[in-house]
């Protein structure tokens, strides 16, 4: 597989709700941390965006500039023009093509690739760039302003952060923090935040009482419920350095004392698959259940020891828990879903095919290849740690059962729109997905990389149309409705153990056919990276956890 060919199959779909503790559509500087709510009510884009001739410049000593609205000179223009160049080499061992610059330099390049590259381009407000003297600031000015159906931003996915945090994240899982994930149940005082899950599966490094469930009481001393100083929540929770240690007040899950426990901050290399069990039901039935929390390029590995241990024990039916999972690279979605359904069912059809905004209807810009359907991959990439080219092992099941969220997106809602595209049938038990048919690549300038909307996704049925999300037993008629049970999240009961409402309630699906009777108490609607200012919109990566706020009133 050539290397441009590569680097086409790991366009990332991401999903930001605001991820991760900032929301999809997050805001503000990607160095900022995550925060809880006070009040109680690479390259560049290249190509022609516009007028070779006409538009902003800026020379390597400052220079002038004149705005010509609606008028673009090539991203290439000014691509690695930068206020602080780099220098040595980059990740792939290449030196910097860093120059000095200016910050209207580095302005005019995120404004011509937004032209260039956005999908909605067209519905970017132009603004002068040299108003602005902070490139973050700049960038979220330019995506679109429009809602859905719904009344949701279309856009809540465009956010930057740190190249280093990029690579980092999106190869192997790794980010800084305590190895455990917090799913905020009230975002307005009196606030409520618990333990979602931790990013092993053992909990290694973590004291003792700290699991999913454990209920966060005070962060170095502030009251989390209803505390001003949330300045130290957010501190605490959302720790920015290795090395940090705070101190936690938790009420274990199923405790009735609570205990004090100090985290410290370290380098997390995330598990993103976790509790693959067997579990035998009625008319002896094998329900396979793994946790699969993040597409990134190590998941590929994992995945496939999972899949050959499930087939190993001859499941009947596989529960798939996507909870948690933002999405990330496509690959790997294509990957699973070839795993699940097998190659009889997808030989031959298409996983998704992606298309960019009206300016590139052939060609990926990016790439510079044809836009062709990507496949059903039924072999190991040449990306990850596996020998490249091997025959990926199957189910060949008919159904899947998939525990969706609010933090359920991207590449994990392509996973269940590929499948569906193919007759797979999927049933979905849980809370409505994040509503991301989109993607993009992250392209770097000057050490940051920006991710903004590129691309469109449809299935082999020419379906993309969940922009507010996959509702299980929904009756929208909107093609988004899918055949399930709507389910809140249980953080009574542990990740994989057959008593939690939803993989309970997908046990009780397969045995009877029906989504049975599910209490509502216990169970809740967890803000995974959504901005505690901004609820519904939605996050992509820890990245985005990492970005969100506890706000004050």
């Amino acid at each position: 597989m050539g290397e441009i060919h590569r680097r086409r199959l790991v366009a990332a779909l991401f999903s930001f709700s605001i991820l991760t503790l900032t929301a999809c559509g997050g805001g503000g500087s990607s160095s900022s941390g995550n925060n809880l709510s006070g009040s109680s009510s690479s390259s560049g884009g290249s190509g022609s965006g516009g007028s070779s001739s006409s538009g902003s410049s800026g020379g390597d000593d400052g220079g002038s500039s004149t705005w010509i609205p609606d008028n673009f000179l090539p991203a290439s223009t000014y691509a690695n023009r930068c206020v602080s160049p780099r220098s040595g080499t980059d990740p792939y061992g290449e030196p910097y093509a860093d120059v000095k610059g200016t910050r209207l330099d580095e302005n005019n390049w995120l404004r011509s690739m937004s032209n260039d590259l956005y999908l909605w381009y067209d519905e970017i407000e132009d603004q002068d760039p040299a108003n602005f003297d902070d490139s973050i600031e700049y960038f979220y000015q330019l995506k679109t302003l429009a809602l859905t159906a719904s009344g949701n931003e279309k856009d809540r996915f465009h956010y930057a952060l740190p190249t280093s945090e990029w690579i980092s994240q999106s190869q192997s899982g790794v980010y800084v923090g305590y190895g455990l994930q917090w799913a905020l149940l009230s975002a307005y005082p009196p606030r409520r935040a618990v333990v979602a899950y931790t990013d092993t599966e053992s909990g290694d490094g973590l004291p003792a009482g700290v699991t999913r469930g454990a209920e966060v009481i005070s962060v170095d001393g502030v009251d989390l419920a209803n505390g001003d100083d949330v300045d130290t929540l957010n501190a605490g929770m959302w720790p920015s350095a290795r090395g940090e240690m705070h101190t936690f007040e938790l009420l274990p899950l199923g405790a009735t004392d609570p205990i004090t426990v100090i985290l410290t901050a370290d380098a997390v290399t995330s598990e993103p698959v976790q509790h693959v069990e067997v579990v035998d039901a009625a008319m002896g039935r094998r329900i396979g259940y793994m946790l699969f929390n993040d597409h990134f390029a190590s998941a590929e590995s994992a995945l496939i020891d999972a899949v050959n241990e499930l087939k190993g024990q001859n499941i009947d039916d596989l529960v798939l828990d996507l909870r948690y999972n933002g999405g990330g690279y496509l690959y790997i979605a294509s990957q699973l879903a070839y795993m699940i359904a097998g190659d009889g069912t997808t030989a031959g059809q298409t996983f998704e095919r992606v298309s960019f905004n009206r300016k590139h209807p052939e060609t990926d810009p990016v790439t510079g290849q044809p836009l062709d359907p990507m496949p059903f991959l039924s072999v190991t990439s040449d990306y990850g740690s596996v020998q490249p080219d091997l025959p990926l092992p199957t189910l060949n099941l008919p159904r899947v059962f998939v525990l969706t969220g609010e933090s359920t997106c991207s590449a994990s809602e392509s996973i269940i729109n590929s499948l569906r595209g193919v007759d797979v049938e999927v049933i979905q038990v849980g809370a409505s997905t994040c509503g991301k048919p989109y993607g993009f690549y992250g392209l770097d300038n000057c050490g940051t990389t920006y991710l903004t909307i590129q691309f469109k996704g449809v299935n082999a049925k020419e379906f993309g149309d969940y922009a507010d999300g996959f509702i299980p037993g929904g009756s929208t008629g909107t093609g988004a409705d899918v055949p399930g049970c709507p389910v809140g999240d249980d953080f009574t009961h542990l990740l994989g153990d057959a008593g939690e409402a939803r993989f309970a309630t997908a046990i009780h699906y397969i045995e009877t056919g029906s989504c049975g009777d599910v209490p509502a108490s216990g169970y809740a609607r967890a803000q995974m990276g959504t901005t505690l200012s901004a609820p519904g919109s939605a996050r992509v990566s820890k990245a985005f956890w990492r970005n969100n706020r506890i706000m004050t009133p």
